[in-house]
């Protein structure tokens, strides 16, 4: 997401429905106001972003389209891999360019050079001018390639038809810096937004580690309820395979009493059932394993992401397997081992 980033966006910072003016986007005084009362910052960007579709020729692609100004670039730490960047004459004489994601060239320009040739976003053209390096899926997981980048003031006139804008990104110079550039833009943006003393934000500042901890958060919570899933999946797996076992061993009591009868000893009868369990469920975490991998892959090529397999994973999952099968088949199989020979005998 870029290098000690910091992210000021419009809207009530606690959450809840928005109130009085929550809903006010910034504008270029709040801009031009953090630029000069920031220091120790790489750069300032203010951002604006709207969903389109890019079309070349006959083919066409749902992608992020941003405006944006020359600092985004250094503020994202964002490469360009091809090409250049529009420049602060291009982006304040708001000119028709634009810098490409890798996925819009591949799909769009199927192998051809996109320097120069143009990009149809609804009823608006433009000419690319680079093509960003490579960055893959974000965080929140959207593809950062299906990106067009074009500036600001262009994207405001022809494609947004306004001159609000939704985010400001700041690179503060060192992670010991990221803290100062919180308190300072806070209020910075108080202060040109007339908010008073004892009146609530009506924007969020929020570093790099905030939006990792609202992640990790997110996750571990999704992690505890799939957890909890799988907790409840392997308890009825194994009542079920406690009650095919026990079924089992009510069928072949006569069996068990002849073994028993002549010579077999009860630690025998017990491994014996023992291991009919552990086979069976490892079967299952067999069949289980395939099938999982199978769906994964076929997900894997219909939303076109790779495709990545940990070994250790499909270890732990075996092993859980036979686990289950000798935690639920105990009880079955020291039952068996139990049965007086005389009693078994007499079973029909």
């Amino acid at each position: 997401m870029g290098t000690n980033l910091v992210i000021a966006r419009p809207g009530s910072p606690t959450p809840g429905p928005p109130s009085g003016n929550d809903s006010r986007n910034f504008n270029e005084r709040d801009v031009e106001a953090l630029r000069v009362g920031l220091h120790n910052v790489r750069g300032v960007s203010p951002s604006a972003g709207k969903s389109l579709k890019a079309v070349v020729g006959s083919n066409s692609e749902q992608s992020t389209v941003t405006g944006a100004e020359p600092d985004y670039f250094i503020v994202q730490d964002w490469n360009i891999a091809e090409g250049a960047a529009f420049s602060e004459n291009d982006a304040r004489a708001g000119t028709s360019l634009c810098v490409i994601g890798q996925t819009i060239k591949t799909d769009l320009f199927e192998g051809r050079s996109p320097i120069g040739l143009a990009l149809r976003l609804g009823n608006f053209t433009c000419d690319v001018s680079g093509v960003l390096a490579p960055k893959g899926q974000s965080a929140f997981g959207s593809d950062q390639d299906n990106a067009v980048i074009l500036p600001l003031r262009t994207f405001q006139r022809r494609v947004a038809g306004n001159t609000d804008i939704t985010n400001i990104s700041i690179s503060a110079n060192t992670p010991d810096d990221v803290n100062d550039v919180v308190a300072t833009t806070q209020e910075i943006l108080r202060e040109t937004r007339h908010i008073g003393p004892n009146a609530e934000d009506d924007f969020s500042v929020r570093d790099l580690s905030q939006i990792m901890s609202m992640l990790s958060s997110t996750t571990t919570v999704m992690t505890g309820l799939l957890a909890a899933v799988a907790g409840v999946s392997l308890l009825v797996g194994g009542i079920g395979i406690m009650n095919i076992m026990l079924v089992s061993v009510t069928e072949r009591t006569r069996e068990i009493g002849i073994r028993l009868a002549i010579g077999a000893l009860a630690s025998q009868v017990l491994t014996q059932f023992l291991v009919e369990a552990v086979v069976l469920c490892l079967l299952g975490g067999f069949l289980g394993i395939t099938l999982g991998l199978s769906i994964a892959a076929a997900g894997s090529y219909f939303l076109t992401i790779p495709f990545k397999v940990a070994p250790y994973v499909i270890a732990l999952s075996f092993g859980f397997s036979g686990l289950i099968g000798l935690i639920f088949g105990y009880f079955p199989a020291r039952r068996a081992a139990n049965l007086d020979p005389i009693e078994a005998l007499r079973h029909e």
